[in-house]
């Protein structure tokens, strides 16, 4: 062993040998990086400042019940707003319709009073035809942007309430406002009575809430009555004809959960309205001409509707724009019915 020893002292002094022990190879993660890729940050890129807000709002509210905003609200937070489509231009809708017609029909007086009041409010069935609804024409003619708010409230109220509550939403809206109709109806009558069976609406508020508009309503022409145009070939039922602070309209009535202080909330119901009027000043049942109309927004909780007055300027302008939807229903018919199969 002492031999051994001295062997290997005698060794480290020969010239050949290095003066300083070689590095002993290190096998560990740490030092071999060689042997394998450097691992990269997935968060490094992130742009921290955008994603500070949501999750200081995260962290600030540990137990905050999500709903269909908050989600959206997110959403925007992640990806950004929504990117708005320009909607497909209506061709020649920048200027007048191709096919023009009057409102006002030039063989019947504009005097609200040219025809007597009747005794009885006109109540005129509507027929099943083939003829299109104006009801119809509007919802085949809505635009891109319209479609997409429409869907996203759809979701949204699928997701806060299920595909059976959503449903069952819809039904009950549906049925509120056929007997909020048919409360007003009653209360439009010669007698001016309510039924027991809307008696149950006053308790809903939306009879309270148009309290103050019916105070204005006077010489009741028609009631749930249908028209026709002859002419451009639509029909509808408008919902009531009569004077509102001394003016002849046709009034029609809408119920909401949301506020809608102006005109522009009313989406397609300036169009309804100027289409009721254009078809009674053409339609023979009618002998009288309306100028006017008015939308009045009635509200569940009993607050004061909103009413929206269209003088006849106002009327003209919507239906120029009406004129515009019902050619282009005509033109999306045609091309369906020329792809149809003999």
């Amino acid at each position: 062993m002492k031999a051994f020893q001295s062997l290997c002292r005698r060794l480290s002094r020969s010239p050949g040998s290095p003066a300083e022990p070689a590095p002993s190879a290190a096998f560990s993660a740490s030092s071999c990086s060689w042997g394998r890729k450097k691992t990269v940050n997935p968060y490094g890129n992130v742009d921290q400042g955008k994603y500070s807000d949501l999750v200081q709002s995260v962290l600030s509210s540990r137990a905050r019940a999500q709903t269909p905003e908050s989600l959206f609200e997110e959403d925007a937070l992640l990806y950004g707003p929504v990117s708005k489509g320009k909607p497909p231009e209506r061709g020649g809708e920048a200027g007048a319709p191709q096919n023009w017609f009057p409102l006002f029909s030039p063989e019947r007086g504009l005097s609200p009073h040219a025809a007597s009041d009747p005794a009885i409010p006109l109540k005129i069935p509507l027929q099943r035809t083939v003829i299109p609804s104006v009801t119809r024409i509007l919802q085949q003619t809505m635009t891109s942007e319209q479609l997409f708010y429409l869907e996203r409230w759809k979701q949204r109220m699928i997701l806060e309430l299920g595909e059976d509550g959503f449903a069952e939403y819809t039904s009950n809206i549906f049925l509120q406002g056929k007997r909020f109709h048919k409360a007003l109806e009653s209360i439009l009558s010669p007698q001016g009575n309510l039924k027991e069976s809307d008696e149950n609406l006053l308790e809903s508020g939306y009879i309270e809430s148009v309290q103050h508009i019916l105070k204005d309503v006077s010489g009741v022409r028609a009631v749930e009555s249908a028209v026709h145009h002859e002419t451009l070939k639509y029909v509808g039922l408008l919902d009531c004809v009569a004077e509102y602070q001394g003016k002849l309209c046709v009034i029609d009535w809408k119920t909401s959960e949301k506020p809608k202080p102006f005109i522009r909330n009313t989406f397609d119901n300036p169009l309804q309205v100027v289409a009721y009027v254009g078809a009674i000043n053409h339609d023979a049942n009618y002998s009288f001409q309306v100028q006017c109309g008015l939308i009045v927004v009635a509200y569940k909780d009993g607050s004061p509707a909103h009413p929206h007055f269209m003088d006849a300027e106002l009327c003209s302008q919507y239906w120029a724009k009406w004129l515009l939807r019902l050619e282009e229903y005509t033109k999306k018919e045609k091309k369906q019915n020329s792809q149809k199969p003999d």
